[in-house]
């Protein structure tokens, strides 16, 4: 369902943009994870890489469970259990996961959230503006040749609420606040059965259709983000053969004066002599000339009989 994201702030700007709040208060930044592999991008689709959030007792045995990692990891999750050697191979699609089905599906373990930029404000530096905090589990993949590990994550989807439902039936699951996103991410604290009190639709989202040009994951520039409005109609533009087809129609059709003043100009012109053609006693009309006078001709049956009693 969810195919799309957007995360194209500065690495600096993101990380002001996750401020939080720690056990004890204390305003914080989160710390940053293989940093390099950020990639800021106007558009991302699955398998490109993504910031995304998660507790640093994920990383370290004994840290606190409140404080806060960013780690830039694949969309579509990868289980640590896949014993192929290429996640291409994997033969289901990851990139979302239903709400309804973590429990049951061993695919999905541990909770992340994905951060998106609000498309509104992509011009602005950091002024207070939130980000969209997406619900998410990550796993993490060890390979079997001894290569580095893959951390990867999924984005989790719930039934969409009445706004998006006419678009489309499912909708990411979105922690509307810093409490929920706390919740979500402080395992240490927080149980399980708690943290999935907090899965469920919210109304409380704008969004806006934006340009095709998104499908194309090639794509990376700011069109991709400003809205469009679905009410106009682009203007067809003929080309070619059907550009002269159109001339052609909209042409006015010739009056009867300058039909018979162009037959009358065609008469006068000799008729051109051919080596393959004999010319005989009486010249044969050709062209135009002949398919004018078939014109006028069929003009004169179909007149109104009235018309042709008072012409008499």
């Amino acid at each position: 369902m969810c195919g799309r994201t957007s995360c194209h702030l500065p690495r600096d700007v993101l990380t002001r943009a996750c401020a939080y709040q720690d056990r004890q208060g204390q305003q914080r930044l989160p710390e940053w994870r293989d940093p390099d592999k950020y990639d800021p991008s106007y558009n991302k689709s699955p398998q490109s890489n993504s910031p995304v959030l998660l507790s640093r007792l994920h990383f370290e045995k004994d840290a606190d469970s409140s404080e806060r990692i960013i780690a830039p990891m694949r969309w579509g999750l990868v289980p640590s259990w896949f014993k192929e050697d290429d996640p291409s191979k994997l033969q289901f699609n990851t990139a979302n996961c239903r709400s309804d089905t973590i429990m049951e599906k061993r695919s999905f373990k541990s909770g992340s959230i994905g951060a998106s930029d609000n498309p509104e404000d992509w011009e602005k530096v950091w002024d207070n503006w939130r980000l969209l905090t997406m619900a998410g589990l990550f796993d993490c993949w060890e390979p079997p040749e001894g290569r580095d590990c893959l951390y990867s994550y999924t984005i989790i989807t719930v039934d969409s609420c009445k706004g998006l439902n006419d678009i489309h039936h499912r909708m990411p699951a979105i922690l509307d606040g810093e409490e929920a996103v706390s919740k979500w991410l402080d395992f240490g604290e927080v149980s399980t059965e708690e943290a999935l009190k907090l899965i469920h639709p919210t109304e409380n989202i704008t969004f806006h259709p934006v340009s095709p040009v998104v499908n194309n994951s090639r794509n990376n520039t700011p069109e991709c983000l400003v809205p469009v409005d679905l009410l106009i109609k682009k203007e067809l533009k003929a080309i070619g053969s059907s550009h002269r087809m159109l001339q052609w129609l909209t042409k006015k059709p010739p009056k009867k004066e300058d039909l018979k003043t162009l037959q009358k100009t065609e008469s006068d012109v000799p008729p051109r002599s051919s080596q393959f053609l004999k010319k005989g006693p009486f010249a044969t009309k050709r062209g135009s000339a002949r398919l004018l006078e078939q014109w006028l001709k069929q003009e004169k049956e179909e007149e109104p009989v009235t018309k042709r009693l008072q012409s008499q």
